[in-house]
């Protein structure tokens, strides 16, 4: 689907146009024109691409196969960005959609191939206005960021409800379990993978940050600036729960080492209360017939005294060295 909105003086002057239509916007440099591709066909991107933009083929080739990492090239006419927006919830994983960007003098074009949050944000606010000014290219391609990175914010707000209870439960009993292991192991990989995609994000939007490039006019650097420090702090905030989530887990391991270490001392303890008992029992057991307890009358009964006496006598010792 093709969406296109044409801008004078900041603001929006006509939408949806033809193709021929956008040709002539194009030809008019005093118009602002941002295309919005949301999951195209091969000819609608052949056709905006190609034909009214004629961007670098390299350019459309990266710009139609998927990429994991981010990045921007600068082909001195226009900026192209890849860049990945992400969506979370607890009962999926991350799911991230490819967003990229044509930066020129006068117009934006961006492409996805399912629909994005941001994009239709920013597409709402510049159809009922609200007091949005579309200046320049940069102004638009800042504002469908800026909403990209916003959305970081629920997705943090997810993980760390997630931490916050395997804190909890790290220490409660049925923190032993299988289940328990996996789910600090699936949000250990939900860190990880948030970190990886908020890291070379950071790397792309400094570089527009600094004014490298002409077509970001100096009055929109402080807002890229904001927009690095934004990815920034979610990469520290990202880093920080990480580094949490690994000490629940060593207190997790040391949780379960001690507890086996428990078992251990049990079994320990209850071998050596059952020690009397089969000492005596294996020495009579023996029945030699020159054993002179085998020929006495008393010989049960002192047998069995004995035995229950060095008994209690092992418990105590046990419970004194606090084993019980």
């Amino acid at each position: 689907m093709i969406r296109s909105f044409v801008f004078s003086d900041g603001k929006l002057a006509s939408q949806d146009l033809a193709i021929e239509a956008l040709r002539l916007v194009r030809a008019d440099k005093g118009l602002i024109l941002w295309i919005d591709l949301d999951n195209p066909t091969d000819e609608e991107i052949k056709t905006i691409l190609e034909g009214v933009f004629e961007f670098h083929p390299l350019t459309i080739e990266d710009c139609v196969t998927p990429s994991s990492l981010p990045k921007i090239e600068d082909y001195e006419d226009y900026l192209f960005l890849v860049m990945h927006a992400v969506d979370f919830s607890r009962t999926d994983k991350f799911a991230t959609t490819e967003l990229d960007l044509f930066i020129g003098k006068d117009y934006l074009v961006t492409f996805h191939r399912a629909p994005l949050k941001s994009v239709q944000s920013a597409i709402e606010r510049v159809t009922k206005g609200a007091g949005f000014l579309a200046r320049g290219p940069d102004r638009l391609a800042h504002t469908v960021l800026d909403l990209l990175v916003d959305n970081y914010t629920p997705i943090m707000s997810e993980l760390a409800g997630e931490l916050e209870e395997i804190e909890e439960s790290v220490l409660a009993k049925e923190s032993s379990s299988q289940a328990f292991i996996a789910e600090i192991l699936k949000v250990r990989g939900d860190f990880s993978q948030l970190r990886a995609i908020a890291g070379p994000q950071r790397d792309v939007i400094e570089r527009l940050a600094r004014g490298e490039n002409k077509l970001i006019r100096p009055v929109m650097l402080p807002y890229f600036r904001d927009l690095r420090d934004n990815l920034v702090r979610f990469d520290a905030t990202a880093a920080s729960y990480h580094e949490r989530l690994m000490m629940a887990f060593d207190i997790f391991l040391n949780k379960a080492a001690f507890e086996a270490n428990e078992g251990i001392k049990f079994l320990t303890a209850l071998t050596a209360v059952t020690l009397p008992a089969v000492v005596v029992g294996g020495w009579y057991g023996m029945n030699f017939d020159r054993m002179p307890e085998l020929h006495s009358a008393h010989g049960y009964f002192w047998a069995s005294t004995g035995t229950i006496i060095v008994t209690f006598l092992m418990v105590l010792y046990l419970k004194k060295r606090k084993w019980f």
